[in-house]
């Protein structure tokens, strides 16, 4: 467990059981040590490989909070299984009352002597089906001297903020189904007008075939009205 002035962190290394092709979670439990409202956040060096809920939080006085690492499923393995990956986890005293609403980009900036608690985790794979047990000892014991090294080494590492709190989830989805339902609002308004300009033209070729129709008649009319007369006039000189 690593322990700061706002939070207690357990474990000190997020451990991954590694297989291929099929994704791997595991989680950490941040325990508030003091009677303050404390909020955190959680970034990365490689935001696109790993989930995280809540990526961003408030933990209450004297709670804990579990927050769940996801790693998306990987096409293959690292040499020697090593990954360089790293977490930092940003931990700051908040207004009391505060939500994870209320978490902005801004209440972790180190700037006029705000104390900002940074805890750097490195990441470990672990087969998914391993030859031997660990002896016991081993890896427990060297866990925190391990962490305690990474920290006093790492400064280099460049980390980004993480996505996969509920909130972003609930608003992404949500602009989604906008998208979707805008979409298909406007294909069924296509629809409409293009069936709407098929009767019309449909009426304007009726229209036509009737005009044509009655010139034909009117035509015929006047002829056999001139043949008529015609008749007539040679029938009287007869």
């Amino acid at each position: 467990m690593t322990t700061g002035d706002l939070l207690n962190i357990h474990p000190t290394e997020l451990k991954f059981p590694f297989e291929l092709k099929k994704q791997s979670s595991c989680s950490m439990q941040l325990t508030n040590k003091t009677d303050q409202y404390v909020a955190f956040k959680v970034k990365t060096t490689n935001p696109k490989k790993y989930c995280v809920r809540p990526n961003t939080g408030v933990v209450l006085p004297g709670a804990t909070c579990n927050v769940t690492v996801t790693m998306q499923a990987q096409k293959e393995a690292p040499p020697d299984m090593q990954c360089k990956d790293k977490f930092l986890l940003q931990s700051v005293v908040a207004p009391t009352g505060a939500t994870a609403k209320d978490i902005t980009t801004e209440m972790f900036n180190k700037v006029d002597g705000k104390v900002v608690e940074e805890f750097k985790l490195r990441v470990v794979y672990i087969p998914a089906n391993p030859p031997s047990p660990v002896p016991e000892g081993s890896e427990e014991g060297s866990s925190p001297r391990a962490s305690v090294h990474e920290n006093g080494n790492q400064n280099t590492s460049v980390f980004y903020a993480v996505g996969g709190s509920a909130e972003e989830a609930k608003e992404e989805a949500s602009e989604a189904l906008s998208m979707v339902t805008k979409l298909t609002e406007e294909r069924a308004s296509a629809l409409q007008q293009n069936q709407k300009l098929r009767q019309e033209l449909e009426l304007v070729r009726k229209e036509i075939s009737k005009t044509r129709a009655g010139r034909f008649s009117l035509i015929f009319v006047v002829m056999i009205g001139l043949i008529g007369i015609v008749l007539g006039y040679f029938a009287k000189k007869t």
